[in-house]
């Protein structure tokens, strides 16, 4: 696939591709007779990989000693895994606080409809935890 095609499958601009690339993100891409990166279906598997835990809010750094130790070999498992065990006690802990304050926004659309809808003062549904 062309940097061009895989820009678009994965909606990740070109000039992030090889910048991910360029910094260790996804192993060199392999270029065609006309130098242009001709990306395998292994090359897609980590743009998706990168894209995914990027979505989650991993860290450019964290992702470069992830795939730093996964390209050392399998004497890294247990260190690649240590590593993603505390990338999901992060992601885990900033998902408890987004649903916090998801209820938070709840209470306060519902305040704010309960209080319009009785003509009482904003001030009414301030709650002292909130």
């Amino acid at each position: 696939m062309t940097i061009s095609e895989v820009s678009q499958k994965f909606d990740i601009s070109q000039d992030t591709l090889r910048y991910y690339e360029r910094v260790g993100l996804i192993p060199r891409v392999n270029r065609n007779k006309s130098g242009n990166r001709d990306y395998t279906e292994e090359d897609c598997n980590w743009v998706e990989f990168i894209k995914c835990m990027r979505d989650a809010g991993l860290t450019v750094e964290v992702l470069i000693k992830y795939v730093a130790l996964f390209q050392k070999g399998e004497e890294t498992v247990e260190e690649r895994k240590k590593l993603l065990i505390e990338q999901r006690q992060l992601l885990q802990k900033r998902t408890e606080e987004m649903l916090d304050t998801l209820k938070r926004l709840d209470y306060k659309i519902e305040c704010l409809i309960v209080t319009r809808n009785n003509n009482k003062e904003i001030g009414a549904c301030m709650p002292k935890k909130y």
